[in-house]
């Protein structure tokens, strides 16, 4: 009985084994999964920097520069919202900490949108008013100190997670 016994056991501390180290390549996949997404978020919010800037020295037609904008906004909101909910799940609390105001910010941005035709924030006819285009600019700069900020976070925390496996 008592080798049975210690059979089991052993068996059960290698499964465990398996089972940390699968976690541990899990926890590298997860952070460099956070890493390209914050580099996504990154790309897309210089972007909208520059486009914004290129509007207020009249160098782009706004109705260009909105029907470019617009098609990015839903999915960049959805990939948030999906990787906080991910936060969630893996109990990365002090990440989902942090993201929740710029989620909170998302949705009331989106609800309080103006009236369009199609998905996105962005209106030709009112983002050449110096308020908006002052607000998008400022809220692009914010958003890419942020997403800035983030990346080197979760590259930290990859770069931690590889050196301590």
């Amino acid at each position: 009985m008592a080798q049975t016994w210690l059979a089991m056991r052993a068996h059960d501390t290698s499964l465990v084994k398996e089972v940390m180290r699968l976690r541990g390549l899990s926890v590298i996949t997860w952070m460099k999964a956070n890493v390209l997404r914050t580099f996504e978020f990154l790309r897309h919010s210089s972007k909208e920097v520059i486009a914004f800037d290129e509007l207020k020295t009249d160098y782009k037609n706004p109705i260009d520069q909105c029907n470019s904008l617009n098609p990015l906004v839903l999915p960049e909101y959805l990939l948030h919202l999906l990787f906080n909910l991910l936060f969630l799940f893996s109990g990365e609390w002090f990440s989902l900490c942090v993201n929740i105001p710029l989620i909170a910010y998302h949705i009331n941005r989106y609800r309080t949108r103006p009236v369009m035709t199609g998905p996105g924030l962005y209106d030709p006819t009112s983002i050449m008013n110096s308020d908006v285009l002052t607000k998008c600019q400022r809220e692009g700069w914010i958003k890419l100190a942020f997403y800035l900020l983030s990346f080197f976070y979760y590259l930290y925390g990859m770069i931690y997670s590889l050196i301590s496996t």
